[in-house]
């Protein structure tokens, strides 16, 4: 751990005091993290911040949080979908990520409360993600955001899912999406990359606890070759929208990140990547503990946006 940023040492040996997640069943790691005391940390300022709830399938509703910066609009938008291994995670675990990112970009931020597995497996939590994102292109003038820049993004699992909506979205015709932002994605499930071997224990997120993210999340075994579930996997990626990816160097996730960059660039895809040095999985939302590695990956964010916005008419 000598090259472990010190910031991320401490939070290690922190989660090193829980249980073996692994372990635990789905509901009661949500309970354990509910528990947590919350900790006071400095918020971003913004004009405003407004719950809705929105359709999606059949007789079904997610809530979705929408952040609005200061100033008069339309503004660019920002469908964030969180981590958490499609098993843990909400509003919540991303609030503040989620302020930073408004305020620092000067976009809505839209964030999305899928359905969680394994009460709602694949492909539920890709189909709320997805109609959410549809949600927001159609809606856009109703919340005062301008649907030609519209950017997808997430951490983790929801580096993945933003990865796959931009997938469903060239396939289907869907939104037009300027840009994805992807924060150390999953985007293959063999759990077998260098980086999986190298960083498998001891530093977060371990390999014991993905493979039980994924047995949850997938319904077979053979799911973890369908590109919806591992985008790295997909045959074409052509066209898809320009991407940033992000990946922490100490992270079981960071291999397949880079692979996944690498792939969009062999298909002719703008990639921006940054390896963002001496971090571990789940720094980006843990505001109380990595306040300004934090605003550095946005900070990055939002330089690479500018780019994009460049090339959008409005």
């Amino acid at each position: 751990m000598a090259k472990l940023d010190p910031t991320a040492k401490m939070y290690v040996e922190r989660i090193h005091q829980l249980p073996a997640l692994h372990k635990m069943e789905p509901q009661a790691v949500r309970d354990l993290y509910a528990q947590m005391p919350p900790v006071e940390m400095e918020l971003a300022p913004l004009a405003t911040i407004e719950e809705r709830l929105i359709p999606v399938g059949q007789d079904a509703r997610i809530k979705i949080r929408i952040y609005t910066p200061e100033g008069q609009g339309p503004f660019p938008l920002f469908v964030y979908y969180h981590g958490g291994g499609w098993v843990i995670g909400d509003l919540e675990t991303v609030d503040a990520s989620c302020r930073m990112l408004a305020n620092q970009t000067g976009r809505i931020v839209v964030s999305v409360d899928y359905r969680l597995a394994p009460e709602h497996k694949f492909p539920v939590p890709l189909a709320d993600s997805y109609s959410a994102l549809k949600w927001v292109s159609e809606n856009a003038t109703a919340i005062n955001g301008n649907a030609s820049k519209l950017v997808v993004g997430g951490d983790s699992a929801g580096g993945n899912l933003s990865a796959v909506v931009s997938q469903l979205a060239k396939e289907q015709g869907g939104p037009a999406i300027a840009a994805q932002v992807l924060v150390y994605p999953c985007t293959d499930m063999r759990f077998d990359s260098a980086s999986y071997m190298d960083f498998q224990e001891g530093f977060g997120l371990n390999r014991d606890l993905m493979i039980w993210f994924s047995n949850h999340y997938i319904n077979h075994a053979y799911d973890k070759g369908n590109p919806y579930v591992s985008p790295l996997v997909a045959n074409d990626l052509s066209n898809l929208p320009p991407a940033m990816v992000i990946t922490a160097e100490f992270d079981v996730l960071r291999d397949e990140g880079i692979a996944y960059a690498e792939r969009l660039k062999k298909a002719g895809v703008m990639v921006e990547t940054y390896c963002e040095q001496g971090l571990v999985h789940g720094y980006f939302t843990n505001m109380a503990v990595f306040p300004e590695h934090i605003k550095e990956t946005i900070s990055r964010i939002g330089n690479f946006l500018m780019k994009i916005d460049q090339t959008v008419t409005s």
